[in-house]
């Protein structure tokens, strides 16, 4: 029990020994540039999409780890040091790493937290993994697309309030993003709608579809990894093996960043077909490929819920989930 917290510890004095023995940070090697920090991949895309080539965006939480317990590294301090920008998801996400930034940024520069400014407490969603009692709201806001169109925006807005000479840039491309927000939200919609609506309900590992939910007409029933991020115990898979019989849900979702044995007996104890490739904070595919973006994270996302409850997903071809220009 208390190994855990005497590593953080460590960590935060290693980190101060760096940012106390580093030299003053040195100029960005491109002029001119921004150089922004942020923590999960759907994030630093966005930020990749409106800060594009004007901009040195470094994500620190590396694709495939779970985000809700990443430690940053001491050589992590070092990059916030240097940082104009910092970006975080906030509402609990990233504490470590937070702290990690307050104790070591440059006097001014300001670190954004995107949940926060996204959605009042009211609007905040407690549940199966994020109860109440502890405080800690869900915060996979970016799952749903109206919500990453707002971080969209605060993003423009923070990065043209330290770079006016190019706040129409951020601006224009904010816009662009918002637009192609609106396509996939309505493209999502429909998809959706052809699952029969009795099946139009989620029971997944990781509890990331709290906010997406919702917005499509669709009701998550659980989700079957505990609040500690444990596995469920033996009288939790029981009654989750019951309630799919009794329920007759037709699947369970998995993750890609949370591999767990269990859910395979629970899948096969209860009949349901057991789908292992859902995503919430890391991209699909690999650096460069055309579907390695947010808008690619959700239309993946929806063509598997959508096929595996029965409803048609091709109404999700040919969407365009490349990043937009960052060039313009």
């Amino acid at each position: 029990m208390f190994f855990p917290r005497l590593f953080l510890l460590l960590t935060f004095a290693l980190a101060a020994l760096t940012a106390c023995a580093a030299p003053t940070p040195t100029p960005s090697a491109q002029p001119g540039k921004l150089r922004v920090v942020t923590t999960v991949s759907p994030i630093a895309n966005i930020i990749h999409t409106i800060g594009g080539d004007r901009i040195e965006l470094t994500g620190i939480v590396p694709e495939g780890v779970n985000s809700h317990t990443f430690e940053p590294a001491p050589s992590d301090a070092r990059l916030l040091a240097q940082a104009d920008l910092i970006f975080v998801n906030g509402l609990h996400l990233e504490e470590p790493t937070i702290a990690l930034a307050e104790a070591n940024k440059r006097d001014g520069v300001e670190i954004v937290s995107l949940g926060e400014q996204t959605v009042t407490p009211d609007e905040y969603v407690f549940d199966f993994s994020f109860p109440a009692e502890a405080g800690n709201p869900n915060p996979h806001l970016w799952m749903n697309p109206l919500y990453a169109a707002r971080y969209a925006e605060l993003v423009a807005e923070a990065l043209a309030a330290k770079d006016p000479a190019n706040a129409d840039f951020y601006q224009a491309n904010a816009a662009a993003f918002g637009e192609r927000i609106d396509a996939l939200d309505k493209a999502i919609a429909a998809t959706i709608e052809t699952i029969p609506a009795e099946k139009r309900r989620l029971l997944t590992y990781h509890d990331s579809f709290a906010y997406f939910a919702p917005r499509y007409g669709m009701t998550v029933l659980g989700a079957i990894q505990p609040a500690d991020f444990s596995e469920p115990s033996a009288q939790e898979v029981a009654r989750l093996i019951t309630q799919l019989r009794d329920e007759q849900i037709p699947a369970i979702f998995g993750s890609e960043v949370f591999p767990s044995p269990i859910l395979e007996q629970i899948a096969k104890e209860s009949g349901a077909v057991f789908i292992d490739q859902l995503r919430d904070d890391d991209l699909p595919g690999e650096e460069g490929d055309d579907d390695h973006s947010y808008f690619g994270l959700l239309v993946e996302d929806v063509r598997i819920i959508t096929t595996a409850l029965g409803g048609d997903a091709s109404g999700l071809d040919g969407f365009e989930t490349g990043n937009l220009s960052s060039g313009r």
